[in-house]
Parts: structure tokens; C-alpha cells; sequence
């Protein structure tokens, strides 16, 4: 049997604990994980490509997760994942409206190429809420993080903020 081979892509802008949970239980469905950690033109990200990367690599170590590697990529998902030899997409759902989007995108991704399934995880209950978007939004308002990152990853967004000038007061 070969070996099943899965691709969890996303912008990781920050990795979250969100994220982090929808690795740790991917990395159980398949022999091998792939992260994907690509860019979203319709975001602007606090982290270039490069530091999202070494901040996915840091956060999946601490997982100890021996099954999960971490690839940059800046293509059509259903080429990465091609080219990864994955058949299968890990998407992680919070609420009603990701479904909507993810329920869209697998659709046509299955026009891609219909040989890669997509497998949608629900969100563990107490992580539902958390999105990098307001995680982002609450450090540059001055909010506290913590409950919703690690503690390295709560360090570098303060840091960028204060680094940027932005609004957050810490």
C-alpha cells in the first residue's frame, strides 16, 4: 500500500492554536503531513513568507509530531499538492460561514483534480473562536494573546507591532 500523503496549507499568519490543533489531528489520518504555508493576495500579512515559515517549522517541533513537514509554496493548491504526491487536502472549520468558503473551494478543487479528496476537521469547541485575523487585531489594539498562541508566537506579533509602531500599548 502506498503511503497516504496529505497537504494542510494555509497562510499561518500567525500559527495559531487553532492551527496547531487541526495539525496535531491531521498528522493522525495520514502517514504524512505536509503544511503548506503559502500567501493570500487578498491578505496583508504581519510576516513575510520566511518568518511564517520558521514560526510553522518552531510550532510543529513543539508539537512532536514525527509524521509533519513544513513547504513554502506560491501556486495553485491542487499543483502543490500534486506535485507533494498528496491525495488528500486537510482544511480545518470553525464556523458556519468557513464552511461555506471551504465547501466552494473543495468543489472546485475537485474539478482540478478529482483523485484528492478534501477532509474538513471541526475545530476542538474551546478553539472555535480563534482566527489570525483577530488575534492580529487584538495585539495591535493592545489585547492580550496568550490564550490563543504559544508563547514564542505572542512574542513575535508584540514584537512586530512595536516594531511597526502600531497601535497596541504593552
Amino acid at each position: 500500500m502506498s503511503e497516504r500523503i496529505g497537504v494542510y496549507p494555509g497562510t499561518f499568519d500567525p500559527i495559531t492554536r487553532g492551527h496547531a490543533d487541526i495539525i496535531r489531528r491531521g498528522a493522525k489520518l495520514v502517514d504524512r503531513l505536509i503544511i503548506g504555508v503559502t500567501t493570500n493576495p487578498s491578505k496583508d500579512p504581519m510576516f513575510t513568507p520566511e518568518e511564517r515559515m520558521v514560526m510553522v517549522e518552531r510550532e510543529v517541533a513543539n508539537l512532536g509530531l514525527q509524521n509533519v513537514t513544513v513547504v513554502g509554496f506560491h501556486a495553485l493548491l491542487m499543483k502543490f499538492a500534486e506535485k507533494q504526491g498528496a491525495s488528500v487536502i486537510v482544511r480545518g472549520l470553525r464556523a458556519v460561514a468557513d464552511f461555506e468558503y471551504e465547501y466552494q473551494m473543495a468543489g472546485m478543487n475537485q474539478q482540478l483534480n478529482s483523485r484528492i479528496e478534501t477532509v474538513f476537521l471541526m475545530a476542538d469547541v474551546s478553539l472555535q473562536p480563534i482566527a489570525s485575523k483577530l488575534v492580529k487585531e487584538i495585539a495591535l489594539f493592545g489585547g492580550d494573546i496568550t490564550p490563543f498562541v504559544s508563547r514564542e508566537v505572542r512574542d513575535e506579533v508584540v514584537g512586530r507591532v512595536k516594531e511597526r509602531g502600531q497601535l497596541g500599548d504593552y
